[in-house]
């Protein structure tokens, strides 16, 4: 899994912290889970709580909206603390909100809760790459980084049905105190295993407007909106777009493909990252567009539903990984900032996904999504194309002047 580096590199992948990166990914993983878990156990939730399941649903949206209110402020607020006390905090949130969620009889509360926990997430995203980067050497980053972030595929493909049957099993109750039992051992894990860091000194705290203005990271935003926009509209509506595939009985197989590709995805980039940043961003956004492409002619065929869907997870698996190496790059010393950002961006780009394909599906149809992926897609190529002198520039990232570490 060694990277083709510079000669420069002082260490091998045989020295990479690999169990405080995978506690890291433990992090990404809680992140996910807590957040979708409600998803599949509405009427159970609505039961328990005496509401209706659309009520039992906006669970969901109170963490994202925690999520999207809090990653900037808490990120700009605790700058200056200890890397390790910062994350550990993040952390330490979602046992505390997830229990209160286990505990708590009452709608209002159990919101608040959520939004507690959504809010632990947004600080905990903002962190985890930026994180991942200070652990290693330049030369190891795009590997850290890649392991750093196998939580959420593992979350979205494996750990989501499982959370939902096992809630079925045992009560959605137990389910979240289990999550919060899974914490409580990631507390120590991170305690024994992940490095600590100084916060940034005074003279180093970055204001928000200052980063957002760096060259190269609003280019890399706006990738990102383009890019999760696209995936969302035909990730949340997936269901009734492989339907005229004869496929809803099997939609928990497609997603398991796509979860599985997603993990392909993630090592195969771990092995571009550094060398070929901008043309892994590139080919993957033009193999998702001619996906988009073959979707749109023929959506009621299975084989190019499946097809379709493999290589989608596998350009989509190494996204964050790649956007979020070359925000960083650009942001420097202000990455976690700019990262804080992304945050935003991307839990933006999954509630506007969702609104944007129910606007669709509401119009034209299921079959109007691969119309819309095409178009959001092939801006989202656009900006990664002009941007070639910042944000993603050609050749070996590590051989480029002008990016330095967040302190």
């Amino acid at each position: 899994m060694t990277p083709t580096i510079v000669p420069s590199a002082k260490k091998t992948d045989e020295c990479l912290p690999v169990s405080g990166l995978l506690a890291l990914a433990m992090t990404g993983f809680i992140c996910i889970m807590t957040e979708t878990l409600p998803a599949g156990l509405l009427p159970e939730i609505g039961a328990g709580l005496h509401v209706s399941p659309a009520f039992a649903g906006q669970m969901v949206t109170a963490y994202a909206v925690g999520s999207l209110s809090a990653a900037i402020p808490l990120t700009l607020a605790t700058q200056r603390w200890r890397r390790r006390r910062v994350l550990l905090l993040a952390i330490i949130g979602f046992v505390v909100f997830n229990s209160i969620t286990a505990f708590s009889t009452h709608y209002g509360a159990t919101l608040m809760a959520r939004y507690g926990a959504g809010a632990a997430a947004g600080l905990a995203w903002a962190l985890l790459a930026g994180y991942a980067r200070r652990m290693v050497t330049r030369a190891q980053q795009g590997q850290a980084l890649a392991i750093a972030m196998v939580g959420t595929p593992i979350a979205l493909s494996l750990g989501v049905p499982s959370g939902t049957w096992l809630g079925a099993v045992v009560g959605w109750r137990l389910t979240f105190w289990i999550m919060s039992g899974l914490t409580v051992l990631l507390i120590a894990w991170v305690l024994a295993k992940v490095p600590d860091f100084p916060g940034a000194a005074h003279h180093e705290r970055l204001p928000f407007r200052h980063v957002l203005g760096m060259p190269g990271v609003k280019p890399v935003l706006g990738v990102v909106m383009a890019w999760m926009l696209a995936h969302n509209v035909l990730y949340t509506y997936i269901v009734p777009f492989i339907a005229p595939a004869g496929l809803v009985g099997q939609a928990d197989r497609i997603l398991l493909l796509f979860g599985i590709a997603a993990l392909a995805g993630i090592l195969l980039t771990s092995r571009t990252v550094d060398h070929a940043l901008r043309l892994s961003v590139l080919l993957s956004l033009a193999l998702f567009a001619v996906v988009s492409v073959a979707f749109a002619i023929e959506s009621a065929s299975p084989t190019v539903i499946v097809i379709g869907v493999t290589i989608w997870g596998l350009t989509f698996g190494g996204a964050a990984t790649l956007l979020q190496t070359a925000l960083a790059d650009a942001a420097g010393a202000g990455a976690d900032v700019a990262l804080s950002m992304n945050v935003v961006a991307w839990n933006s780009a999954i509630a506007g996904g969702g609104l944007l394909g129910g606007v669709l599906f509401d119009t034209w149809g299921a079959a109007s999504f691969p119309w819309a992926v095409m178009v959001l897609v092939a801006v989202g190529f656009l900006i990664a194309w002009t941007a070639r002198s910042h944000g993603f520039r050609s050749g070996h990232r590590l051989k480029q002047g002008g990016s330095h570490d967040a302190g």
